[in-house]
């Protein structure tokens, strides 16, 4: 058992600033990206012994988790927003909104680059889930297709599909800027 341990304390050292940087990418939240990579460590601990070494590398295994465990927290917060509007729109003792506008809190990112980047998200946001994750890995995570395609148990050309729809998708919504994708 002290083995077992050690070595999964070896494999979260090794992949939890991927695991937070990956859900970060989904959630824009330091505070809800920290809470999905202690999700996806805590899967990751009780399944250890489902770990197929010849379908996938641990690093595509552990990407596939936050993956799921960052699209479940997304759709999850949407329905509990849905939610709390049917029930109710204001705190019957402040009478202040229920809901408030999530705040862009992304750690690297100046203040005066804040608005536009929230802009951008919120946008990336609005993809289909296949199209914003192989756009996350690609463009953000800086996976190349192959990787992705692994991650993802599809084709490369799918990828590239993926890629292409999403671009098509977001140029339709932001004007395109050289720098940004």
């Amino acid at each position: 058992m002290a083995t077992e341990n050690k070595s999964f304390h070896t494999i979260y050292k090794a992949h939890s600033n991927l695991v937070f940087n990956l859900a970060l990418q989904y959630v824009q939240n330091n505070e809800d990206a920290e809470d999905i990579t202690q999700e996806v460590f805590v899967k990751l601990y009780q399944n250890i012994g489902k770990f197929d070494g010849s379908q996938a590398s641990i690093k595509t295994w552990i990407y596939r988790i936050a993956i799921n465990h960052s699209l479940d927290f997304l759709k999850a917060k949407t329905a509990k927003k849905r939610f709390g509007f049917i029930t109710s729109l204001f705190n019957s003792a402040s009478n202040e909104p229920i809901i408030e506008a999530s705040h862009f809190n992304h750690p690297g990112v100046a203040a005066e680059d804040k608005e536009a980047l929230q802009k951008i998200y919120k946008y990336i946001n609005e993809l289909p889930d296949n199209q914003r994750t192989a756009f996350i890995l690609v463009r953000l995570e800086d996976k190349n297709q192959k990787e992705v395609a692994e991650i993802m148990e599809t084709s490369v050309k799918a990828v590239e599909s993926l890629l292409q729809r999403a671009k098509q998708s977001l140029q339709k919504k932001i004007n395109f800027t050289e720098g940004y994708f």
